[in-house]
């Protein structure tokens, strides 16, 4: 709870009291300690210009006393929409330092004219919307832009980040980075703070500088090398690069000090592709999924690796205008290094012959590349994959889509779907409609032929495999 002081010589005058309350918050980001504060001060009427807002031991007001001496208990109830409170949680993470002043004199007026909300001619309304948009993008920046660097200590395998927010984000973007790397152990140093996780608790650490970061590992020359390989400069907007990825944040990313001669070449390679033979642009993508592949066996990036055979990449041709990602190797698959063979590869197999289309002609992978299993005796039984596990493979799968370049990529279930488009979704609701992804490419969500097969009911299971080829006969369409 945020310290309310005012002057006790004026306790009974709560107007004149109001001239001289301070607020004293516990940080940038005390959403919840303006909040209570902000609902005692409403209770008691005190006007917005009579606040003084101060976080932590910042140098107060000199005309506020420093007594704790609650206000006088209010009787006004106020209430706002949750639209007003989710608005207010991002505009109390900007950098203006009016900002929480700002958010309680719109809470005065919200509690008076509720549809104030949607008015958005109103210039405070205008300034608070502009303020968490900026908060908005600055936290998309965070996502998009972090890179971790790798470093080994006496625990193993430790990553490491450097970023400089705009916005007081870096505990409110926290959550993201448990969920995308659940399975590693990292570290975000900014500016404004620091954060680690262990794979099972978050914590947070002082202010950090550039140099406490690690600079390049070897992991980045071969970053670099497949990010130029995937490079198409007929697509290239510069001005829009520049726009979603400002210049500030190049120094933190590896590819990023390939970009000045990726532009400045542009022109001549985009006339290179154009007059290359397909068979060669083939050839080269084909080499270059064989170099990644290669480069994936010694993939640690899981625990996963520990116990499984071998790590399952994806086949089918460089080319391919379909890819089918599945959920994860089987039994069989983890044996043998191949996809999509035992059971449930058999059954797609007929079902895509029976759609008139040929397996050899699509990109097969997986969202997982390495078996996820619990012994059972001499069986190993399936297990599913976690968040962490998907997230960690994707950087694999997002390189196969990079370089195949399919039109269309159908994800046969929730896994596959999860990986695809970063987010978990249910089959139910997405099922069988084109979905736009940012690469240009149709996505296309459908079951995994594996839940065909644990259909206990005959007519039942013949039904839902009459419907999945009916899924994979639209998708196909999709290529015209």
């Amino acid at each position: 709870m945020p310290n309310i002081a005012r002057p006790a010589t004026i306790a009974n005058d709560r107007q004149a009291a109001a001239r001289s309350v301070c607020i004293r918050l516990a940080g940038e980001d005390d959403f919840d300690g303006w909040r209570d504060a902000a609902r005692s001060l409403a209770a008691a009427e005190v006007p917005a210009d009579a606040v003084h807002w101060q976080v932590g031991d910042a140098a107060g007001d000199l005309f506020a006393s420093p007594a704790s001496e609650a206000l006088p208990p209010g009787n006004r109830e106020i209430r706002v929409s949750k639209r007003f409170i989710e608005l207010a949680r991002g505009v109390l993470l900007h950098r203006d330092s009016e900002r929480f002043s700002l958010c309680y004199a719109l809470l005065l007026r919200m509690a008076e004219q509720p549809a104030l909300i949607d008015d958005r001619a109103d210039p405070m309304m205008r300034r608070a919307e502009a303020m968490a948009k900026s908060v908005r993008r600055d936290m998309h920046k965070m996502r998009a832009f972090v890179r971790f660097r790798s470093v080994t200590d006496e625990s193993g395998d430790h990553y490491v980040a450097w970023f400089e927010p705009e916005h007081h984000i870096v505990r409110a973007n926290a959550a993201f980075f448990v969920n995308r790397f659940a399975a590693m152990r990292w570290s975000i140093l900014t500016p404004e703070g620091s954060i680690h996780w262990d794979g099972e608790t978050l914590r947070e650490g002082p202010e950090a500088v550039r140099g406490d970061a690690p600079g390049d590992d070897p992991v980045e020359a071969v970053w670099k090398t497949y990010y130029a390989s995937i490079f198409n400069p007929a697509r290239l907007k510069a001005r829009a690069m520049l726009k979603e990825m400002p210049r500030k944040y190049w120094k933190n990313m590896p590819e990023t000090a390939l970009v000045g001669e990726l532009i400045a070449t542009a022109r001549q390679r985009e006339r290179a592709m154009i007059t290359t033979d397909r068979a060669s642009m083939t050839g080269d993508r084909t080499a270059t999924l064989t170099a990644l592949r290669e480069e994936a066996t010694g993939c640690t990036r899981c625990p996963l690796y520990r116990d499984a055979t071998q790590l399952v990449f994806g086949e089918g041709p460089g080319d391919a205008a379909m890819m089918l990602i599945g959920e994860q190797p089987g039994d069989q698959e983890d044996l043998t290094g191949r996809p999509f063979i035992g059971p449930a590869g058999q059954l797609l197999n007929e079902v895509l012959a029976a759609a008139g289309i040929e397996r050899d002609a699509l990109y097969v992978t997986n969202a997982v590349k390495h078996f996820k299993f619990t012994p059972r005796g001499k069986r190993r039984i399936h297990a599913k994959p976690d968040a962490g596990e998907i997230e960690a493979c994707r950087w694999w799968v997002e390189q196969e889509r990079a370089l195949v370049r399919p039109k269309v990529v159908v994800a046969l279930g929730a896994t596959a779907a999860r990986s695809l488009l970063g987010r978990t979704v249910t089959i139910g609701r997405e099922r069988g409609r084109p979905i736009e992804l940012g690469d240009g490419a149709t996505g296309w969500i459908t079951v995994h032929p594996s839940y065909l097969l644990r259909i206990p009911d005959a007519a039942k299971a013949e039904e839902e495999k009459a419907r999945f080829l009916s899924d994979l006969k639209a998708a196909y369409a999709l290529l015209g």
